[in-house]
């Protein structure tokens, strides 16, 4: 009042005065809210406590449940590392299983194919013509690609693809010997029935093996069902039939050797008077001349036309001096108006023995060979027998036409001064 009073007189407004100032003291939400904190802590710690065991064994579960997929997973993958490790021990025994199959493959193609190549060369000795695949062996696989049979093999030289190149090797080794033996097969067959088939035409009939399997040679064994094998062939069965063809053809080339179907007189083929009806050289009619005339002087060697038999040896009226030749099979070969005798009568002879001398005995205008082809004691025409001589002449083997006379035994030509040319009986 004093202050207002003061201040009225002094002319100034009075001053407000200061209200007194509360003590702060600590508010309730505060402090529930606080206790209130305190209590859930507590709350939960018991009840933690409480349910500790089955907190536990949940977080233990968890645990469990995650180690054991862990575990689970480790052992899948154990498992799939055995089994890659157990895929490449197969592999790698399949793969020396292979080469050691090779390899005895290769060895057992190699036996084979060296037989191949000594039928090949058999052939070629019969006048086959020699077969190409069988010249040398195909490239067998190398070291890297087909280890030797004995002995342990290993894959580490050799992997899936020299594998098979080695076994595309063998394959072809195996092929071309089957090509080989089939060639050779085919060609002596060709050869053979060509052979059988000219002389057959002249009534000819060879003794000649069986054209299948030797019955001589045994065979046996259980009925089975045939099995599916990679290889079918050992080339038994091949190699069977090319023997017996070669052995067939050997045979077909002897009969060439044996059959009267050879010359009779070594030199350039002259022919005075052929087979058949001609004018007669004395009467001048028609008369049947039943062999054909090969004009040479007097002394030229006459050789058998085939394997025989001399069964006549001495003089037939009109023929002069004549040697008689059995063939066998009814065939009979005559040699008329001879000089001399060299052969006997019963003396075996081959194909181009020296049986006697040119002449011109008998009824003959000049020194010449008569010579005469008789079937079942009938003549039939000499120039069919020389023909097939002739065509199959290839087939023969070079010593064949080589057991002829020698030179020597034959007089000089130019000693007989006849002119043997138009010489005819």
């Amino acid at each position: 009042m004093g202050n207002k009073l003061q201040a009225t007189r002094l002319g100034r407004p009075p001053k407000p005065q200061a209200r007194p100032v509360a003590a702060r003291g600590i508010r309730p939400g505060f402090f529930y809210a606080v206790f209130g904190t305190l209590f859930a802590t507590n709350l939960l710690a018991v009840i933690a406590l409480l349910m500790s065991p089955d907190i536990a064994g949940l977080v233990n579960g968890q645990m469990a449940a995650t180690l054991s997929s862990y575990q689970d997973r480790i052992e899948q993958l154990r498992l799939e590392v055995d089994r890659l490790h157990s895929r490449q021990y197969a592999t790698t025994g399949n793969m020396n299983q292979q080469l050691q199959e090779l390899a005895q493959q290769q060895e057992v193609l190699t036996e084979q194919h060296q037989y191949v190549k000594a039928l090949a060369d058999k052939a070629a000795e019969l006048g086959i013509a020699p077969i190409a695949a069988t010249d040398a062996p195909p490239a067998a696989p190398d070291a890297t690609t087909t280890p030797p049979a004995t002995g342990t093999l290993s894959t580490s030289d050799a992997g899936p693809d020299a594998i098979e190149q080695a076994g595309h090797r063998v394959r072809q080794m195996m092929d071309e010997s089957r090509v080989a033996l089939a060639t050779i097969s085919a060609e002596a067959t060709s050869s053979t029935d060509q052979i059988l088939g000219s002389l057959k035409q002249l009534g000819i009939k060879p003794d000649m093996p069986a054209a299948g399997a030797d019955d001589e040679d045994g065979m046996g064994g259980p009925l089975l069902p045939p099995q599916d094998t990679a290889d079918d062939g050992n080339m038994v069965d091949e190699a069977n039939a090319v023997v017996t063809a070669l052995a067939r053809f050997k045979d077909a080339k002897a009969a060439i050797a044996d059959a009267p179907v050879h010359m009779p007189v070594s030199g350039p083929e002259r022919v005075s008077s052929g087979f058949g009806n001609r004018t007669d050289p004395f009467t001048g009619r028609q008369a049947f001349h039943p062999g054909i005339d090969f004009p040479w002087p007097t002394g030229t060697t006459v050789m058998a036309a085939g394997e025989g038999k001399v069964v006549y040896v001495g003089q037939i009226n009109g023929y002069g001096n004549v040697i008689d030749i059995d063939h066998g099979g009814g065939i009979v070969t005559r040699y008329g108006h001879l000089s001399a005798f060299i052969a006997t009568q019963g003396e075996m002879v081959k194909t181009g023995t020296p049986i006697a001398r040119v002449g011109s005995t008998g009824r003959s205008t000049g020194p010449h060979l008569h010579f005469e082809v008789r079937r079942a004691d009938h003549p039939v025409d000499p120039t069919y027998y020389l023909a097939v001589g002739k065509r199959l002449a290839h087939f023969m083997a070079p010593a064949t036409a080589v057991a002829k006379a020698d030179s020597t035994d034959a007089p000089d030509a130019a000693s007989d001064d006849q002119d043997a040319s138009d010489s005819v009986s």
